[in-house]
């Protein structure tokens, strides 16, 4: 058993970290959070240099690299910057569904301007009605004169405004039963008639990213915009899931990791009582406490995406990942601050957008709830 990354991983994680410290400007950071902007030039740039849809196929523009690699930089970028680095890592968001199931002309016609910073995707997933049950969509789509007919909306919808197209999911079998089986995945085009877009307004962090509300008011498109097979919608979203959740838990792991930084940092520079507080035996175990989880964080988040570069699906293993860097990413932050007092509460020092990006991890791409239920039937397994 081997955990040392490769020269080739090593090379790539430098790269990363490189890109991050010329780009990720901690002045320009706090300003665009504040404003709810989007990091556009640094999404440029990123794509330029190949950080994104890395995990593609070169002949999508992609490096041909694995979820592993994916998420080393992912945990790079977000360990400089939890808000644009994980503005960054998302703007190929649900991408993978088309890279997994999609036919060769809706891959080459999107996946390289993915790659290459030219359009964002989105994922419509959540429903207003229905939250973390997908089982179940109002969102319709109906056959009619070789079109779907798409009505319904969704929200809390990742790059749901910069999106150049969306992967939706709708139910094209309201007689299905169960319901899920009539669940399918439709390639919509940003530009088709029918649809809007809204922000979901302010939020307590990843207040650069984008985050919408999005509406289909009889949205066609052709049939051969389904993406993957009609009526296996519901599965394919799972299986992305099982891939889109150790992207996250890379989120909430440089996150995490950054928040330690910054305050083994601070530490070591400021003095109370004559001496400096790293000195003291309070401050040196709360460290350790906080670099055990990380650690502890990396193996599992590292495990998964390796297992699943391996071509086994483990919905365990990688919801166990998610669940626990997430809680890991929420309480590392929190004790940054505390190390940091009345400074880690000061948008200067950072750490306090840290803890608010940090929330998100536990919410998105299931809460840690749902991760806890997918977890505990498979532990259990078959009651009889």
């Amino acid at each position: 058993m081997d955990f040392e990354l490769n020269k080739e991983q090593q090379d790539l994680v430098k790269a990363a970290r490189d890109f991050a410290k010329g780009e990720f400007d901690m002045e320009l950071a706090r300003e665009l959070d504040k404003n709810h902007e989007y990091p556009e030039k640094i999404w440029k740039k990123a794509g330029e240099l190949g950080f994104i849809g890395l995990h593609f196929p070169e002949e999508y523009g992609g490096m041909g690299y694995g979820v592993l690699e994916n998420i080393l930089v992912a945990e790079e970028l977000c360990k400089w910057d939890s808000s644009i680095g994980a503005c960054i890592i998302l703007a190929g968001f649900a991408s993978e569904c088309v890279l997994r199931f999609g036919t060769d002309e809706q891959k080459k016609a999107w996946l390289p301007k993915v790659a290459e910073a030219r359009t964002m995707s989105s994922g419509c997933f959540t429903e207003p009605g229905h939250g973390s049950d997908i089982t179940a969509m109002d969102t319709t789509a109906v056959k009619k004169d070789g079109e779907w007919v798409i009505n319904g909306a969704k929200t809390f919808i990742t790059n749901g405004n910069r999106a150049g197209f969306f992967v939706v999911l709708c139910q094209t079998d309201p007689d299905a039963q169960p319901t899920y089986r009539g669940i399918s995945m439709i390639l919509v085009e940003r530009d088709r008639d029918g649809i809007t877009t809204a922000s979901v307004g302010d939020k307590l962090g990843i207040r650069m990213m984008d985050t919408a509300e999005v509406s289909f008011n009889n949205v066609r498109v052709p049939e051969k915009n389904l993406i993957g097979k009609e009526g296996r919608g519901f599965y394919q979203v799972l299986e992305f899931f099982d891939e889109s959740r150790i992207l996250i838990a890379a989120q909430a792991l440089g996150t995490a990791q950054g928040a330690l930084d910054k305050a083994i940092s601070y530490v070591k520079q400021r003095e109370q009582f004559g001496r400096k507080i790293a000195q003291f035996q309070v401050t040196q175990h709360k460290l350790a406490d906080m670099a055990t989880k990380v650690e502890l964080a990396r193996l599992m988040t590292y495990k998964a995406a390796w297992n699943y570069d391996q071509g086994r699906i483990d919905p365990k293993l990688t919801s166990m990942a998610k669940m626990y860097a997430a809680r890991t990413a929420v309480e590392v932050a929190d004790e940054a601050i505390q190390l940091l007092g009345g400074y880690g509460y000061m948008r200067e020092y950072d750490v306090e957008r840290f803890y608010r990006d940090a929330k998100i991890c536990e919410i998105y791409e299931g809460t840690k709830e749902i991760q806890k239920n997918t977890i505990a039937s498979l532990v259990i397994g078959k009651l009889k």
